[in-house]
Parts: structure tokens; sequence; C-alpha cells
């Protein structure tokens, strides 16, 4: 695997905002670091060198294409060879540079836990994200919108997911089904019933047609669940987002970029 195919996959996830060059420097080097935090313990990624966290950032980006790595050690063995093997196939197959057309790693989302390292203290890095259809708010109807405030890092993959829930059903289908209804997305408070912050303190969960889709709505009453939604979750799941529904099977209304 490339540096570029690196750094491109660590712009994705939010970690880089520098030039896809090819070269580690610190801009770069630090986005690794990042990566690598997220997932394994501080202490022991302090003490390898940059060249085996390079490493162990790629065999993450390979990991999360679904190529079996194995430990995400930082070293170069059998099993990291062979990915990367494999990656290469892929690229072959592909016509072109392929810096250009190499496969992106799928996004990953911190865990709820990790939440707070990754997106910082609740409330902040808010960003407008402009829609490419009108929605209404779901409380009151008779108000139409065009954009609602999200965290940073989370706007252009919402962005991508709105796009491909457009281009699925149009917007005479998305009216009829009601994927026009917002229900929120920042909102600074604590979790129903808990003390930890809710995913929306971060603007990082968004809710739709909460009516239809309420918190104890199971399968046998959540609009969203029936198979006509397929191509929504579809888009979201593209992005990586997880919804509640799907996974636990209530408050289908909500999906978020952190997983459980």
């Amino acid at each position: 695997m490339d540096n570029k195919t690196l750094q491109r996959s660590l712009k994705t996830l939010g970690y880089y905002d520098g030039p896809i060059d090819g070269i580690m420097g610190g801009k770069a080097l630090d986005a690794v670091d990042k990566l690598l935090k997220s997932e394994i313990p501080a202490d022991i990624v302090d003490k390898w060198s940059a060249d085996r966290k390079v490493i162990a950032a790629k065999q993450i980006t390979l990991r999360e294409m679904n190529i079996e790595v194995g430990i995400i050690d930082g070293m170069m063995g059998p099993s990291t060879q062979h990915a990367i093997e494999v990656w290469q196939n892929m690229v072959r197959a592909v016509p072109g540079d392929e810096a250009d057309h190499v496969p992106l790693a799928k996004i990953v989302w911190p865990t709820q836990a990790q939440v707070p390292g990754f997106y910082g203290p609740v409330g902040t890095s808010q960003v407008m994200l402009e829609l490419p259809y009108k929605m209404k708010l779901a409380w009151d109807v008779s108000k139409p919108m065009t954009r609602f405030s999200c965290h940073t890092k989370v706007r252009d993959s919402l962005g991508r997911v709105f796009a491909a829930v457009l281009a699925s059903y149009g917007e005479t289908e998305i009216a009829k089904l009601r994927l026009d209804m917002f229900g929120g997305c920042l909102n600074v408070r604590k979790m129903r019933g808990g003390n930890s912050w809710s995913m929306h303190s971060w603007g990082i969960a968004v809710d739709m047609d909460p009516e239809n889709n309420q918190l104890r709505m199971g399968r046998d009453k959540a609009t969203f669940a029936r198979p006509e939604y397929d191509p929504w979750w579809d888009a979201w799941e593209a992005e990586g987002w997880v919804s509640l529904g799907k996974a636990r099977n209530y408050d289908w209304m909500h999906t978020q970029a952190a997983r459980l």
C-alpha cells in the first residue's frame, strides 16, 4: 500500500487535512498517531518508531477494506505482506494511476467511549451542512429548512448520505416516505435516563421522522424498518453511520457517527 492511499484514508476519517502527496511529514505522522491511539493505548504507540506507526496505520486501513491483516502491531509479517498483495491485486483491476483509483477504506467512526477524544468538547466545532433537498422541522412542518448545524468532522459524510438519498428516491418519493422530516442534530444534553452526554451534544447524531419512529417502537411499528427504506439505510451504512434501530431495534429515528 502506498502513502497516498493512507493519507486519503486519514483525511476521510477526519484526522488529516494536509496534501495527498505521499510524504509522511509532520501533519501526516500526527494523523497516524491519532488514528493509532483511537484503538491502541498511547503508552504503546509512543514507543514505536515513525516507520512502525505508518505500517500499523496501513494495517488498520487494510483491515477496514475487509482485508485480513492479523494483529495491528506495525510489523511487516506474513499476514501484512499478504494483505498488501491482496490490495495490489485490487489496484491492478482499476485502470489508470493507482494513486488516484485505489479503493478507500470505509469510514470507521470512534466508539461512544472514544467520542470526547475524537470530537472534542460538547457543542464545539460546529458547521452548517447545506442540504441537497429541502426538509421540514418535524415539530413544525410549516418551517422549511435547507441546512442544519453538525460537527465539522461529519459534515462531508452527511452531505454524501443525503445526496445518495436524493439520487435513490427523488424528491417526490422522499416527501412520500417522510425522509424530509428533520428531528434534530445538535442538542447539548444528557442521554435519556443517564448521566452521559448524548451523541447529539457533539452534533454527530441525526433524528429523522420521529413521529413514525419513536423511541420505543420496534420493527413491528417503526416505518424505517420497512423494506422501502433499504436504500435509505444503504446510504448511511456506506458512510459508517450506526442506526440504533437496526442495531438494537429501538429509537429507529436515530443514526449516529459513533460505534456502539
